[in-house]
């Protein structure tokens, strides 16, 4: 298993993982990651082994570390090399992130099938490249098709957290708003934008903060991120209606708590919202890579599940688009619907069920 760098990356790898043995409890399953990214966190918490490899990706703006990356590139290659060898692997599955490269690239070198997940409407540069090696290609969005060859592509849904299956369940919903001391009949919008926090969305958010409680039964839950939390919590004036968090860990509780969401378009967050049937207002990054933020954005607006406003205009019509949703249950109820239509909550598992395949494909000939 490889996949780095970001958590869009690490967590879709460790399911597939925690999904392969849960079906062959048996199966030895091991990952390569860089030293300094996530993964060296995540991955040995979650229990499994990781091998490091040299990687570096090439920024976007010409600067001087861009003249490490063929060096690295060959370093990492040759590690993968090793490895692949010394592991003598059954199947060899990335999820993305330049570390994922080198070592796809030397288990297809070694003869090794390829199984490759990916995450967001607009293929990133490495899956793109290794989709063309892949035996099995797996996509969370449909669009992403344009990007692979579709002949061994397959939309199977991104692999998302067990615990967000039941979120919307109506007997969990008064239970999760307890956890964040809101009233049963509330109208509750969440807004979060990641563990770090967005200073677009915060700054729209202060800046729009009365307009968004006008209303008597309206309450705001505002996860901030570690970054702005302090100064925001200290700025801010109490209000009965409002829960300044700087970060939530359990997401299961907060998505059946919502009526409204407001956040990024990540892939994973897209999944959650889709698998949880929770409406939203996604507010793509633009500084993300091809803006695939924005791409998965518009998957989820045609699909009637979500609404997209565009970073440059948040500010001006944040209030609005919230306050439009909040009045309209019956679009909420269809939009929440339309979400659900798109989720495959068993994605993990439908792509462990493919990585055995294919191990067993390898090692019956």
């Amino acid at each position: 298993m490889v996949g780095g760098g970001t958590g869009g990356h690490v967590y879709p790898a460790i399911a597939i993982a925690d999904a392969v043995r849960a079906l062959r409890p048996d199966a030895q399953i091991v990952f390569a990651g860089t030293q300094d990214r996530l993964e060296a966190r995540a991955v040995p918490e979650a229990g499994y082994a990781l091998h490091p490899i040299t990687a570096q990706g090439i920024q976007r703006k010409a600067t001087p570390s861009n003249l490490l990356v063929p060096v690295r590139m060959a370093q990492g290659l040759l590690q993968s090399w090793r490895l692949v060898g010394a592991l003598d692997p059954d199947v060899a599955v990335g999820t993305g992130g330049y570390v994922a490269a080198p070592v796809l690239l030397a288990a297809w070198l070694r003869g090794r099938p390829l199984l490759v997940q990916e995450q967001n409407a607009y293929a990133g540069l490495t899956n793109r490249v290794l989709a063309h090696l892949a035996s099995r290609i797996h996509l969370a969005f449909p669009e992403a098709k344009d990007w692979v060859p579709a002949e061994r592509a397959v939309v199977s849904g991104n692999p998302t957290r067990r615990a967000l299956r039941e979120a919307d369940a109506d007997d969990r919903r008064e239970d999760a708003r307890a956890t964040f001391d809101l009233p049963a009949e509330a109208r509750v919008v969440l807004v979060m934008g990641g563990s770090l926090g967005s200073a677009a969305i915060n700054d729209a958010v202060e800046h729009n903060l009365e307009a968004l409680l006008r209303e008597d039964d309206v309450h705001v839950v505002w996860q901030t991120g570690e970054r702005y939390y302090d100064t925001i919590a200290n700025q801010m004036d109490g209000h009965p209606r409002l829960r300044i968090v700087e970060y939530i860990d359990r997401m299961g509780a907060a998505y059946a708590a919502a009526d409204l969401v407001v956040c990024r378009s990540g892939a994973l967050t897209c999944s959650e919202l889709m698998v949880t049937g929770t409406p939203a207002v996604l507010v793509p990054s633009p500084n993300v890579t091809a803006d695939h933020q924005t791409k998965n954005a518009r998957s989820m607006e045609r699909a009637g599940a979500a609404v997209l406003l565009p970073e440059a205009e948040l500010d001006d019509r944040l209030e609005a688009v919230v306050s439009d949703l909040l009045g309209d249950p019956d679009r909420r109820a269809q939009m929440g619907e339309d979400a659900r239509d798109r989720a495959r909550p068993n994605a993990a598992e439908t792509i462990a069920r493919d990585v055995l395949a294919l191990a067993d494909h390898y090692r019956s000939n």
